[in-house]
């Protein structure tokens, strides 16, 4: 069995008396698209915050690879080999897209600010490395002609792929999508569903993802894993997923437990 690059294990997440993530555990297989999916409320960017240090676990771990995640703190975890990108585009206007895309890069910045400044060999190696790595991601994302560009003037469509593309610099071995295609119409979903498939193959990346676009996860992901009001329902391939009748049952509002008694109770009496 192959061995999980991540996972989370009970995570339990509490506002006050409010119970956000209730013991949800999954696990991500190396080299696989996972997506994260339930409705409104559900608790799927709660779930993502959780994993990448944003909010604090009440209970319950995270393990890259085998080691602790939740206690590294968050500014290290890219350091880790994880990257992420939010749900709320908060992208600084003024600066270029080849800018935004070297932010990415920053933690692995070793040269100096005076080695920068009086551009030393070593400052002058890692700023070809970054131009390279940024000219690559740039390129399979179709942000090459974008590159000196005010993020300002980008439409919505490149300014997800500027998100994502800025992730994807840090060169992780995981990607936390947070809602990539929300706010596309059919065809841009689409297209960059095509550009995350590639992104995994060309990069070697496991990407994990939240996203309500169904037709998209149904046809992009390697596993499903399912929440509602904070618990885990359902972990599966997508085609068990999309006829699981307690899925089916939560997209419609029903209680999850009585579609899962009901149908206990029809195999019983089968």
């Amino acid at each position: 069995m192959v061995e999980p690059i991540l996972q989370a294990e009970g995570l339990t997440v509490r506002f006050g008396g409010v119970v956000a993530l209730d013991d949800v555990s999954f696990a991500v297989a190396p080299g696989s698209i996972h997506a994260v999916i339930g409705p409104n409320g559900a608790g799927k960017s709660t779930c993502f915050n959780a994993m990448t240090g944003l909010y604090p676990l009440a209970a319950g771990t995270v393990r890259m690879s085998g080691e602790r995640l939740d206690r590294v703190p968050r500014h290290r975890i890219v350091r880790r080999g994880v990257a992420r990108t939010f749900q709320n585009l908060v992208l600084p206007d003024a600066l270029t897209v080849a800018d935004v895309l070297r932010l990415g890069r920053h933690h692995r910045t070793r040269a100096g600010l005076l080695a920068t400044a009086l551009a030393l060999p070593a400052a002058r190696r890692e700023r070809r490395t970054d131009d390279d790595v940024v000219r690559s991601v740039a390129e399979i994302l179709g942000l090459e002609g974008h590159l000196d560009d005010p993020v300002g003037v980008l439409p919505y469509g490149l300014r997800k792929k500027t998100e994502i593309a800025r992730a994807l610099c840090a060169e992780p071995e995981v990607l936390l999508l947070d809602e990539p295609v929300a706010g596309m119409n059919d065809a841009e979903s689409r297209a960059l569903g095509e550009r995350i498939r590639e992104c995994r193959e060309q990069f070697g990346l496991t990407v994990l993802l939240v996203e309500h676009d169904m037709e998209l996860v149904m046809s992009l992901s390697d596993h499903v894993t399912v929440l509602q009001s904070g618990r885990v329902i359902a972990d599966d391939r997508p085609e068990r997923i999309q006829q699981d009748p307690v899925v089916i049952a939560a997209y419609l509002g029903a209680d999850p437990a009585e579609v899962r008694d009901g149908r206990e109770e029809v195999v019983s009496r089968g």
